[in-house]
């Protein structure tokens, strides 16, 4: 997959085309990227995926302190290389791009620059300055500047439309299989390993303390988690702790995210680390002491290698 952050050097084969933010690339945006590449083949051309960068809510103030991403820039990037897209385009959002018509950006953009010859769209999609620009625009435009355009149908689940902010709620409400359901594959965070005051290593659990630098990634509501990780290039059975370690630091206020990879002995201070979220097990809770917690998180162990195990890790 081409990446490409200038639009002045852009070139692809007959491109087809679809545009959006993709946060989480889900189920339901994979509906879209599969006919992307289905359609690319049978015109031959290139599939060529627009992205808005940094979100639209950031740029145009609405709500921005509340936003809450599925993904970073680095984590989107790996998931469309994975539905085979052959060009990536990073269009910056700015406010030059948000005070666009709908009819500049179609000449301008896609038409001028990108040299569309065919655009799939989502079943809501509405572009331009204010979002004023629909379907129907789209059609007309497609027959002004001769190219087609062909709207995609929601991807349901149990009747449900799979959106990103659905799957946010499920992530923070506890309710990770029904998100990563909706995700088609398990909610994954990126991070690096920091060092830590290795409480859980005096206690026979020593944990991994992971920092993740995007302020806007979404991090799934506090509790103990059955994880997958990669590290130094291999891939690691475990669990994590996301809370306030309410038993061995009491007056904690700063929250932390503390992953104990099983059968694991290396020292990964100030490496990267990527964190898979496979099964939820518990709420974080205060303990009477240590004895206990120690206890609890040895059944937290088994119950995390048996979830593993059951799904073939």
């Amino acid at each position: 997959m081409q990446v490409h952050t200038e639009l002045n050097r852009f070139k692809a084969l007959n491109p087809v085309v679809t545009i959006g933010v993709f946060d989480g690339v889900h189920r339901g945006h994979h509906r879209i990227l599969s006919r992307l590449v289905e359609k690319a083949r049978e015109v031959n051309g290139e599939s060529v995926v627009i992205t808005l960068w940094p979100h639209p809510r950031l740029v145009l103030k609405k709500d921005a302190g509340k936003l809450l991403l599925l993904n970073t820039l680095d984590e989107k990037k790996i998931l469309l290389e994975q539905k085979h897209i052959d060009h990536l385009v990073i269009l910056p959002f700015n406010e030059e791009v948000s005070s666009m018509s709908a009819c500049d950006f179609i000449e301008q953009i896609l038409v001028n620059t990108i040299g569309v010859s065919n655009l799939l769209i989502g079943h809501d999609h509405h572009f331009g300055k204010g979002r004023q620009g629909g379907f129907d625009d789209l059609k007309a435009c497609s027959l002004q500047y001769n190219f087609r355009v062909e709207r995609m149908e929601a991807e349901k689940k149990s009747g449900v439309k799979i959106s990103s902010t659905i799957i946010r709620n499920a992530l923070l409400d506890g309710r990770l299989k029904e998100a990563n359901d909706y995700l088609g594959y398990d909610y994954f965070l990126k991070g690096h390993v920091t060092d830590g005051r290795r409480i859980g290593k005096k206690i026979g659990f020593p944990t991994a303390n992971i920092e993740v630098t995007d302020a806007y990634k979404l991090i799934p509501r506090d509790g103990v988690y059955a994880i997958r990780a990669t590290v130094n290039g291999k891939w690691h059975n475990g669990m994590l702790n996301i809370g306030y370690r309410p038993t061995v630091d009491s007056h904690g206020h700063q929250k932390s995210i503390e992953a104990h990879l099983f059968d694991f002995g290396e020292d990964i201070y100030d490496k990267p680390i990527m964190v898979y979220f496979v099964g939820r097990i518990r709420d974080e809770q205060k303990f009477s002491g240590v004895e206990e917690l120690v206890e609890q998180l040895s059944k937290d162990k088994e119950h995390s290698r048996a979830i593993l195990a059951a799904l073939g890790h």
